[in-house]
């Protein structure tokens, strides 16, 4: 009868070999360099790739769970972020600027994109956590010297891309966020648009060094159609006279169009660009327009919209103020923008006495022809007037705005973003509602495709600057906005 052998217990060393060939990765054969440098490798790598797989085959599993987690919910956010840029635009901006909240909550609109940057800054602090635990993993004592410093800079190169990325977009969407509440801070409520337009009263001034008051020097309506995007702008002089005021308490002072002060302090003129400093220094304009600032504008604001409804016949509900003092930065973040000067124009600020040659005053100049301007060239263009008229320097401006929307293309945007943000935090103010926000972006989106209709009220288009025909300026302006649709010429 023959006795089996009793069956042998592995020993602990063979219990250590079988988890080495089973999982090398969790429990590596330490003895071999060329084995623990391939490891090494491979371990940083994929922490890069996949962030939380590398504990998830050879460290702490539920460190592990948490990276993985982290990583498919940043990625399945990132497809869904995707889909909505190229499908939906115009609802990824809603919702990002908080469009969908209503507005007695407005506070709450920056949630968002608070949200968002906090995310981000959760999520790179989490990889830079991985990539360290990574390093720990790979022992990279036991590797071969070569790889050693090799595998150790590999991490410190993948961590700065990894972790400054993620950084770096927590700092771009903290831009968008601070730059919205900058400019939308304290917008008035959103007002649908009127006779199919959003009418957006476009004021400019120049607070810069040496200017003696802040008058609105440029004064124009820009009109967006609000189905397909086509914009007219309608330029007013700033020495339009006499002009007449819609419903509201200047109506009540001057039923009969504006007029001249007696008191040089009130103005230097009737002038439409006078209002900002009868307004501000001869009337009580937050008695006149108590609304005003709480809604995000000023009385000489809400005076100067009270004069462009009257003389336009259209109502503007919103404006954009820009500081002049500020243009050059927004021009400049955009890379310059490109302009064909029809004339030799000065820079300075005019003669010191009347008749001085410009040779003697002007302090550089911009020569005719095509120019990519920077923003100081740029500036200079738009304010040049000395010589040349007004109505000129109107019609510059207005080929100027539009050298600047060509300009706001995705592309430049999103490689400027910071800059953009930055120029445009510093320059505007507006009343506009940061709810219209993602619908006006896809309307300039649809402008961009159109050419921009041009109105200016000079003596050229028939307007006498002190004696105006109203009647006449208002059918030019419906005219524009509502062209008469052609009729069919019968067959045959």
């Amino acid at each position: 009868m023959s006795v089996m052998a009793p069956a042998r217990v592995p020993s602990p060393a063979d219990r250590g070999m079988q988890l080495v060939n089973e999982r090398p990765f969790r429990h590596p054969d330490t003895r071999s360099r060329a084995f623990m440098s391939r490891r090494g490798w491979w371990l940083v790598l994929l922490n890069f790739l996949i962030p939380g797989s590398a504990q998830a085959v050879a460290g702490n599993r539920r460190l592990g769970r948490i990276g993985l987690g982290a990583t498919l919910t940043m990625w399945v956010v990132a497809v869904i972020l995707l889909l909505s840029a190229l499908l939906a635009p115009t609802a990824l901006l809603g919702f990002a600027t908080g469009a969908w909240i209503p507005d007695f909550l407005s506070l709450l609109r920056p949630l968002p994109l608070l949200l968002a940057q906090g995310l981000l800054i959760a999520y790179a602090v989490l990889w830079a956590v991985l990539t360290i635990d990574t390093l720990r993993l790979v022992r990279l004592v036991k590797t071969g010297t070569g790889s050693r410093f090799g595998i150790l800079g590999l991490a410190v190169v993948l961590l700065v891309v990894s972790t400054g990325s993620a950084a770096y977009a927590a700092n771009l969407t903290g831009a968008a966020r601070d730059t919205l509440g900058a400019i939308f801070g304290a917008s008035g409520p959103s007002v649908p648009p009127s006779d199919g337009y959003y009418n957006i009263l476009l004021l400019g001034a120049d607070s810069g060094e040496g200017r003696d008051s802040m008058r609105f020097d440029s004064i124009s309506v820009v009109s967006i159609n609000a189905d397909t995007g086509r914009t007219t702008i309608t330029g007013i002089p700033r020495d339009l006279a006499h002009f007449p005021f819609a419903e509201g308490p200047m109506l009540d002072k001057y039923p009969n169009g504006h007029e001249s002060h007696a008191d040089p302090n009130c103005g230097w003129g009737s002038g439409i660009n006078q209002l900002r400093t009868e307004v501000e220094v001869c009337q009580d304009g937050n008695a006149l327009y108590p609304d005003a600032v709480a809604n995000g504008s000023e009385p000489a604001i809400e005076a100067t919209k009270d004069a462009a409804e009257g003389i336009l016949g259209i109502q503007i509900p919103y404006y954009v103020f820009l500081d002049m003092h500020g243009f050059a930065a927004l021009v400049d973040s955009l890379g310059g923008v490109d302009v064909t000067v029809t004339e030799r124009l000065p820079k300075g600020w005019g003669p010191a006495y009347q008749g001085q040659p410009a040779d003697d005053w002007a302090i550089g100049w911009i020569e005719a022809g095509p120019q990519h301007m920077d923003g100081d060239t740029a500036q200079w263009y738009a304010r040049s007037r000395y010589t040349t008229s007004d109505f000129d320097r109107m019609e510059r401006q207005r080929i100027l705005q539009q050298a600047i929307l060509a300009q706001f293309t995705p592309q430049v945007v999103l490689t400027r973003f910071q800059e953009v943000f930055a120029a445009g935090a510093n320059l505007i103010q507006t009343d506009l509602p940061q709810s219209l926000v993602p619908y006006l972006a896809e309307l300039g989106v649809k402008a961009k495709e159109q050419p921009v209709t041009a109105i200016e009220l000079v003596p050229a288009n028939g307007i006498d600057q002190e004696d105006a025909d109203w009647a006449y300026v208002r059918e030019l302006v419906q005219t524009a906005l509502h062209p008469p649709t052609p009729t069919p010429t019968p067959a045959g």
